[in-house]
C-alpha cells in the first residue's frame, strides 16, 4: 500500500471510524455503531453518534463492490433516532452479502433491530441490552392521533424484531412493557445470556466466533 492510501485509510478510521476491507481470510467490511443513532436532528455537543448519512453510503458500498465478501456490523449504543435505526436495519436485513452483527457493552433500544437485521447474531456475555416502549423528546401535541403515531412506531419495531429474530412479537412486546425493573421507566435490560435465552440474540460469541460464520457463510456462497 502506497503512503498515500496508508494516509488516506488513517483518515477515514480517526475522522469517520470507517474502515477499508480488512486483510483476513475474505475481504470484510466492519461497520461500527456507537454512541446515539443520529438522524434528522443532531445530537447535544459532546456526545458520542452514529449519524445515518455516513452509515447508509457504507451498505451500499458493501454491496456493490465485488471485492467486499461480506459485513461486520460492531455494536456498542444507546439507541436514538427510531426512523433512522429502522432504515439503517430494513438495508442490512436486505443485502444479500452475508452479514454478522456483535454486541459489546450495549445494544440497546433501536440498537435491537440493528443487532437482529444480520445474518447471524452474536453478544458477549458482558453487554446488555435494553427493551423498552418508544420514548418521544419534545414538544408533543397531545391528542389521541400522536399516541396512535406512536403506537404504530412501536409496532414497527417489534414485528421486525420478531420478523428477524426468535423472540415473538408478544413476547417482545411483554419486556417492553414491564414494570418494576427499571426505576423511572418501563422495560427490560437483558445481559448477554438473558438475550440469547429469550431468543433475541442468536448466540453468545466473540469477534473470533462472528468472523468465523462469515468466513463460513462466504465459503457456501461462493
Amino acid at each position: 500500500m502506497s503512503d498515500e492510501n496508508v494516509k488516506e485509510s488513517t483518515e477515514r478510521v480517526n475522522e469517520a471510524g470507517l474502515t477499508s476491507k480488512t486483510k483476513g481470510k475474505y475481504p470484510i467490511h466492519c461497520l461500527t455503531i456507537i454512541g446515539q443513532i443520529e438522524g434528522h436532528a443532531e445530537a447535544g455537543a459532546g456526545m458520542k453518534t452514529t449519524k445515518y448519512e455516513h452509515v447508509i453510503p457504507q451498505l451500499i458500498e458493501v454491496q456493490e463492490d465485488p471485492d467486499i465478501k461480506g459485513l461486520l456490523i460492531i455494536l456498542n449504543t444507546v439507541g436514538g433516532d427510531v426512523e433512522a435505526g429502522l432504515a439503517i436495519s430494513e438495508l442490512i436485513c436486505g443485502m444479500t452479502k452475508p452479514t454478522a452483527s456483535i454486541v459489546l457493552g450495549g445494544g440497546h433500544s433501536i440498537g435491537i433491530p440493528l443487532a437482529v437485521s444480520a445474518d447471524r447474531s452474536f453478544i458477549v456475555p458482558t453487554a446488555t441490552m435494553t427493551v423498552h416502549p418508544v420514548r418521544h423528546s419534545g414538544t408533543i401535541i397531545g391528542v389521541s392521533q400522536t399516541m396512535d403515531y406512536l403506537e404504530a412506531i412501536q409496532d414497527r419495531i417489534t414485528s421486525f424484531v420478531a420478523k428477524n429474530s426468535k423472540i415473538s412479537q408478544e413476547r417482545f412486546t411483554e419486556l417492553m412493557l414491564k414494570t418494576g425493573q427499571l426505576i423511572m421507566d418501563v422495560g427490560t435490560v437483558l445481559n448477554g445470556n438473558q438475550a440469547v435465552e429469550e431468543g433475541l440474540i442468536d448466540q453468545i460469541g466473540y469477534l473470533s466466533d462472528a468472523l468465523e460464520f462469515l468466513y463460513s457463510k462466504i465459503e457456501k456462497t461462493k
